[in-house]
């Protein structure tokens, strides 16, 4: 996915958490998304930034704007424009403009609130290659990512998950299936709690799959601010993957 075989790994990781940013009170923090779009002419705009860390590299976005807009009833338009960064061990940081991702999510069944019926949607993404692959900072080849999501709530509990495909060109590469599903709870008014457990299989030839974990929370500090945070690290294959990740953003909704 990269400019060194290596590094493949660590920017699939990297690109995936990055494109799994989306739609706050689900989505992020988390790497499993969910088929909620924002209200129509509402928006969501966030400041963020990400990272996964791994043997010999650590590499993700600081800062990173996203921008959600509902621009049909169940429709919401997406936008991410990071800078991206890579720091391998015994290197100097790079910093340049990363990979610009594009989507459009549909939700096109709405939950039953008194029944067990999901909601259920699609939010297909183009990861455009905005940056500069010889540095690192990007794929150097448009990817596009294909996925089903499905949401249903209990009272205080929220459940959500799915995946998709993603095609994903480039010599060494290969195209691989994300999957990922969350459970998250409303503790407070101002704060909820999560945990996810995701899944990803090899992104190039000779790669490994991966699985990890994430936890986070959401604190809403007005109606209009919030707080989101995640951690989490690899179970599967984790020094090739992810030893460790985070997200962090502020979140203004209007």
């Amino acid at each position: 996915m990269d400019f060194l075989p290596g590094l493949r790994r660590v920017a699939g990781a990297a690109a995936c958490l990055a494109a799994s940013v989306a739609g706050a009170h689900a989505g992020p923090p988390f790497r499993t998304d969910d088929p909620v779009p924002v209200d129509y002419q509402h928006w969501e705009v966030y400041g963020f930034s990400t990272a996964t860390h791994v043997e010999g590299d650590t590499s993700g976005t600081l800062p990173g704007v996203e921008l959600n807009y509902g621009v049909l009833p169940d429709v919401q338009l997406h936008l991410i424009a990071p800078v991206a960064f890579d720091a391998p061990s015994g290197s100097g940081t790079k910093f340049g403009m990363g990979d610009t991702e594009l989507g459009v999510k549909y939700r096109f069944v709405q939950e039953d609130e008194n029944g067990w019926r999901p909601q259920i949607g699609i939010f297909p993404l183009v990861e455009a290659p905005t940056a500069n692959e010889s540095r690192g900072l990007g794929t150097g080849h448009a990817q596009i990512f294909l996925p089903v999501w499905i949401q249903k709530s209990f009272g205080a509990w929220t459940t959500y998950g799915g995946g998709g495909y993603w095609h994903n060109p480039g010599a060494g590469n290969k195209n691989y299936w994300f999957a990922g599903w969350l459970v998250q709870r409303q503790v407070t008014d101002d704060l909820a709690l999560g945990a996810e457990i995701f899944h990803q299989t090899a992104d190039t030839d000779g790669g490994s799959d991966s699985t990890g974990f994430n936890l986070g929370a959401v604190f809403d500090l007005t109606e209009n601010y919030h707080l989101l945070v995640s951690a989490g690290r690899g179970l599967e294959n984790a020094p090739h993957t992810n030893e460790f990740s985070y997200y962090a953003a502020f979140q203004w909704t209007f």
